[in-house]
């Protein structure tokens, strides 16, 4: 074999080398994406959900249209926190939006001329509404909330439909999506949910 032949020949392994390399890193970099792709598809599925806010009842705290993250992992239900559930009862494909007002055993009632809620004898402070609550709604009470559900109402309390209502009632813990941390979007809005 001559020089040219030989380093023809040398020219070729490299091209078939190199072009082996180029596979391997191709192949390297798809499984990569593929792995980050499930990993973010298990977070989102398991961990974190992204839950778009519909309606006014959450006004001021919350807005039509913002987009929040929800996470159910590890979390128990505590009075003041925003969550988002289903209820088989008043709309079963909508989640609804709404905070905390009380948990099991607590024992709820409301001075509509006065507008002021009381937990177990005492006035809640409320410097998170939009004004005082003044709507009946269904509401008689006082209630006490039943073991494994919670009474919940939108900051808009006037504008709201919630656990006053007799379709939504006491809200069963096994409905709820989960907690409402962050809102991402707009960006006018992002921040904690207080």
């Amino acid at each position: 074999m001559s020089r040219k032949e030989k380093k023809a020949a040398e020219k070729a392994e490299e091209a078939v080398e190199q072009q082996e390399s180029m596979r391997v890193d191709l192949y390297e970099w798809i499984q990569s994406l593929m792995t980050a792709l499930v990993i973010c598809m298990a977070i989102f599925i398991f961990i974190i959900r992204v839950i778009d806010v519909s309606g006014s009842s959450m006004f001021p705290t919350l807005h039509d249209g913002d987009k929040m993250l929800v996470s159910n992992l590890f979390y128990t239900p505590h009075a003041g926190d925003v969550v988002v559930f289903k209820t088989d009862r008043y709309d079963p494909e909508r989640a609804l939006v709404k905070r905390v007002i009380a948990t099991e055993g607590q024992e709820i009632s409301i001075d509509f001329d006065r507008g002021i809620v009381y937990i177990d004898g005492l006035p809640v402070e409320e410097d998170y509404i939009a004004e005082l609550t003044k709507t009946k709604l269904d509401f008689i009470g006082p209630q006490t909330v039943p073991e494994g559900c919670m009474f919940v109402m939108g900051d808009n309390r006037n504008a709201s439909t919630d656990s006053r209502k007799k379709e939504i009632g006491m809200v069963d813990q096994r409905m709820l999506l989960g907690r409402a941390y962050y809102v991402i979007f707009p960006l006018s809005d992002t921040g904690w949910i207080r």
